[in-house]
C-alpha cells in the first residue's frame, strides 16, 4: 500500500465533497476495499482499548467484565446493518450506490472516531475531573463529524439531493431496528426451539 492511499483517507475526511467523488469514480476499488476494513479493524480495537483502559473518571464499563468479542460485534454489526439496509432502501429510491461503494463510504467516514478518541483512552487516565469535559466534548465532536461524513458520503455516493439523503438516512436507520428485531426475535425462537428439544431429550433419557 503507497503512500498515497495511506494519505487519501485523511485527505478524504478534511475535503469530504471531494474525496467521496474520487471515492466513487477515480480511486481504485479494491484498494478502497481494503483501507475500509483496515479502518474497521481500528475502529474495533480502539472499541475494545476503551472499554479497557479508559481512566475510571469516564470509564463507564467495568474492565473484568469485558467481552473482547462483544465489542467487535458493537463495532462491525451495526456497520454491517447500515450498509445493508441503505442498500436495500436506496436500490428502490434510484440510488447509483453499489453495496461495496456504501460499505467503503461509511467506513471512512467512521475514521473519526478513531483519530481522535484512540488518544483519548490514555489521555483519560490522566485528565481530572473538571477536565473530563474535553473528553465528552471530543466525543461528540467525532461523532458529528462522523455523521457529516456518513451525509456526504451517501449524497454523493448515490447522487442524491441533501433533503433525499437525509431522507434515507432517516429511513435507513429505521429500517436497521427493524433489522435488529427480527434478528432479536429468529434468535429467540432458536433458543425456545433447543430449550424444547433439550427438555424432550432429558424426558426420553429419564424413560428409559
Amino acid at each position: 500500500m503507497n503512500r498515497e492511499l495511506v494519505k487519501y483517507p485523511f485527505y478524504l475526511i478534511v475535503h469530504p465533497f471531494n474525496g467521496y467523488w474520487d471515492l466513487k469514480y477515480e480511486a481504485s476499488k479494491k484498494a478502497n476495499l481494503i483501507i475500509s476494513f483496515f479502518i474497521l479493524f481500528l475502529l474495533a480495537i480502539t472499541n475494545i482499548l476503551s472499554s479497557q483502559y479508559s481512566g475510571f473518571l469516564v470509564n463507564i464499563y467495568n474492565p473484568n467484565n469485558m467481552n473482547s468479542l462483544m465489542e467487535i460485534i458493537y463495532v462491525v454489526v451495526p456497520v454491517l446493518f447500515w450498509c445493508v439496509a441503505n442498500w436495500s432502501l436506496t436500490t428502490l429510491m434510484d440510488g447509483e450506490g453499489k453495496f461495496v461503494e456504501i460499505f467503503t463510504s461509511t467506513c471512512f467516514a467512521l475514521l473519526p472516531l478513531v483519530i481522535i478518541n484512540f488518544p483519548w483512552i490514555w489521555l483519560s487516565n490522566v485528565v481530572s475531573l473538571q477536565e473530563t469535559a474535553f473528553y465528552y466534548f471530543s466525543n461528540s465532536a467525532a461523532v458529528m463529524w462522523s455523521l457529516y461524513l456518513l451525509f456526504v458520503g451517501n449524497m454523493t455516493v448515490h447522487q442524491y439531493s441533501p433533503s433525499k439523503a437525509i431522507g434515507t438516512i432517516l429511513l435507513s436507520v429505521v429500517a436497521m431496528g427493524f433489522m435488529a428485531f427480527i434478528c432479536m426475535l429468529f434468535f429467540s425462537l432458536i433458543q425456545e426451539m433447543m430449550g424444547f428439544v433439550s427438555t424432550i431429550y432429558q424426558e426420553i433419557s429419564l424413560r428409559k
